[in-house]
């Protein structure tokens, strides 16, 4: 996707440029709320016009991936572009802006209040966590949505059961899932096998579209999925 946000056909540069605003949007606006705290609507507004920016100024296009990752280089841009909206006190009406992709910013401010940290966090892993956090989501939102088209849905569910739960003490056990769903032990133990592997194979894809290089797509793999990817 980086390499065709700078291709010159234009429906193949659009189409790119809204996989990457889809892709960062959420990370980005997290990042300007936790980091540069702003208030809501201001972050909204930043986020959009981030984009406006980075678009109209074809920063992708200036993208070096032997200097650093991609993820990286679009967290300096922000801050520079954060900076300067910050000094400049600027505020502009939200909408219409990105009318390509929906940013629902309702959902992700809901968010905020589980994952904000209680103390300053190093501005790139706060940065990498809300990214690894927003390409996940759309993994699993990915896998759901094939589930149930492939008509899997209770395959799914075990699997969200599982991976869900707000920590390990809450999380249930193979036989009480079965228990749930009305599957057995080993039905549910299958289904988790399958899934994971699925739900890898899907992050793994996402993964590849939002990297500059095959070098960051394998370092980012390593990093998210540690020996599993």
């Amino acid at each position: 996707m980086v390499a065709r946000a700078r291709s010159h056909d234009a429906e193949v540069r659009q189409l790119a440029r809204g996989a990457l605003i889809e892709a960062y949007w959420r990370p980005v606006y997290t990042y300007l709320r936790l980091q540069w705290r702003l208030d809501p609507d201001s972050a909204a507004d930043a986020t959009q016009d981030f984009f406006v920016s980075l678009i109209e100024r074809d920063l992708v296009a200036r993208y070096q991936p032997d200097k650093a990752r991609f993820r990286t280089y679009l967290r300096v841009c922000l801050d520079g572009f954060a900076g300067n909206q910050v000094k400049a006190g600027r505020r502009h009406k939200r909408g219409g802006h990105l009318s390509v992709v929906s940013l629902d910013f309702v959902a992700a401010e809901g968010d905020l209040p589980r994952f904000e940290p209680g103390t300053p966090a190093d501005v790139d892993d706060l940065f990498y966590r809300e990214w690894t956090r927003a390409l996940l989501d759309r993994a699993l939102a990915e896998l759901r949505a094939r589930a149930e088209a492939q008509g899997r849905t209770v395959m799914f569910e075990a699997f969200a059961l599982y991976v869900l739960a707000d920590d390990e003490s809450s999380r249930p056990g193979y036989a009480e899932i079965a228990r749930r769903l009305g599957l057995t032990t080993t039905m549910v133990t299958n289904y988790l096998a399958q899934m994971r592997r699925e739900f890898r194979a899907i992050a793994l894809d996402l993964l590849r579209d939002i990297t500059g290089s095959d070098d960051e797509w394998e370092s980012e793999a390593r990093r998210l999925l540690g020996g599993d990817w």
